[in-house]
């Protein structure tokens, strides 16, 4: 993620997704203490019959899964139907997990949506959601319906979406302009490029933007208090070291920080959360933050004609002071904890030590290196194993470098 201020716009973090585990086949689906419900075939077909109406373009297919006399219940689902119709969904499915009994002819369902949006995401969005249920003349249907536990909002609960479609990109936004939502989409489809360029492993190529209308409202796409997000222009969502079923990124933008930032800033902003969907697939828990945000700065500064000194302000007052870092950057280094310069230091620390082996070893080893940190089986060791395999070096040995490579860059 990416936000302003001493650091300037390279205040970035990923932001990872755990997917609840999915329950077994639908003859699978149980409740808590008994058997396979019996009526678990029928309530399948009806939230299949729902989800057929959002691929259909089929509003009154949609509503016609809720009872007509849950007044509130079909309001809600005919405002969202409405706030959902623009969104170019090329999957939409729910799989039940669990069927509890409440009363003869009543049942709460716990299901997973999931969702792909065409064209852009080879892994589905999964988010729970539970489901109030009234069997009436041998038919059920919803009468209420929540997200599920730990499920983050989607962004159509949170008003209309406009959608705007660049070459290489796809802007949803809530509360926008479309002047806004297209300026976001020619920034990101200026990042595209300058991602691939870095990062010539294969990726998608594509990138989904949200846009909600608020700090709050990003928040509540995050599932994460809106207050550790204050001054942070974006963040990606998405699932370390997933392969083509692993869950679609997306970046979010807040609306407020980004649009404070200047032309360079934001597309360094676009590009650095870019990169993080790009090397998804190459990134793990083996991968330390100073690698994976380090190398996302790279990317973002690579040919923007920078000087150390203006990317990194707080790290070169750190080097004059006489006072710089004598390790790398620990993953806590990275918290939001309230400490904006210690945070710039960290991103600035790993965006040069990102640098120094591409000036160093060469761009295709810098890859290589990242590449083969993230396909270690696990944190210990993983750094030290790519540092000889791939730089013919050691912890020690490139712990010095970089800090020369510090001097000789802000002193």
């Amino acid at each position: 993620m990416a936000g302003q201020g001493s650091g300037g716009a390279r205040r970035a973090v990923v932001v990872l997704l755990t997917l609840l585990a999915l329950a077994g086949l639908l003859a699978g689906c149980v409740t808590a203490s008994g058997p396979a419900d019996p009526a678990a075939r029928e309530i399948q077909r009806l939230l299949d019959s729902r989800a057929g109406a959002v691929l259909r373009h089929d509003p009154a297919g949609y509503v016609a899964a809720f009872d007509p006399g849950a007044t509130a219940a079909v309001t809600a689902a005919r405002r969202e139907y409405d706030h959902l119709a623009d969104v170019p969904f090329g999957s939409w499915t729910y799989r039940v997990t669990d069927i509890g009994r409440t009363g003869p002819g009543r049942a709460v369902v716990r299901a997973d949506l999931r969702y792909r949006i065409r064209g852009y995401d080879s892994g589905p969005v999964t988010t729970p959601r539970e489901l109030e249920l009234t069997e009436r003349d041998d038919r059920w249907y919803v009468t209420a319906e929540r997200d599920g536990a730990g499920a983050s909002q989607q962004l159509w609960q949170q008003g209309d979406v406009e959608v705007v479609r660049g070459g290489r990109s796809l802007v949803l936004g809530v509360g926008q302009s479309a002047a806004r939502l297209r300026a976001i989409a020619a920034e990101a489809d200026r990042a595209v490029p300058a991602v691939s360029a870095a990062w010539p492993r294969p990726w998608t190529g594509r990138v989904v933007i949200l846009v909600p209308a608020s700090l709050d409202a990003m928040g509540r796409l995050l599932g994460a208090p809106a207050a550790g997000y204050r001054g942070i222009a974006a963040v990606t969502t998405g699932e370390t070291g997933g392969g083509a079923d692993a869950p679609a990124d997306r970046v979010i933008v807040n609306p407020d920080a980004y649009g404070v930032l200047g032309t360079f800033g934001r597309q360094v902003v676009l590009t650095h959360e870019t990169t993080h969907v790009a090397t998804r697939a190459h990134t793990s828990a083996a991968t330390p933050m100073w690698l994976s945000e380090g190398f996302a700065d790279w990317a973002a500064y690579r040919g923007s004609g920078r000087t150390a000194a203006q990317a990194a302000p707080e790290l070169r007052r750190a080097v004059q002071d006489g006072t710089p870092p004598d390790r790398l950057p620990e993953d806590e280094a990275f918290a939001f904890s309230g400490d904006g310069d210690a945070l710039a230091r960290a991103y600035e620390s790993g965006w040069l030590a990102c640098e120094l082996v591409a000036a160093r070893w060469g761009e295709a080893k810098l890859t290589a290196f990242y590449a083969a940190v993230g396909a270690h089986p696990g944190r210990a060791g993983a750094v030290e194993k790519a540092l000889h395999d791939v730089l013919s070096t050691t912890p020690d040995a490139f712990t010095a470098e970089w800090r020369a490579y510090l001097r000789e860059r802000l002193a």
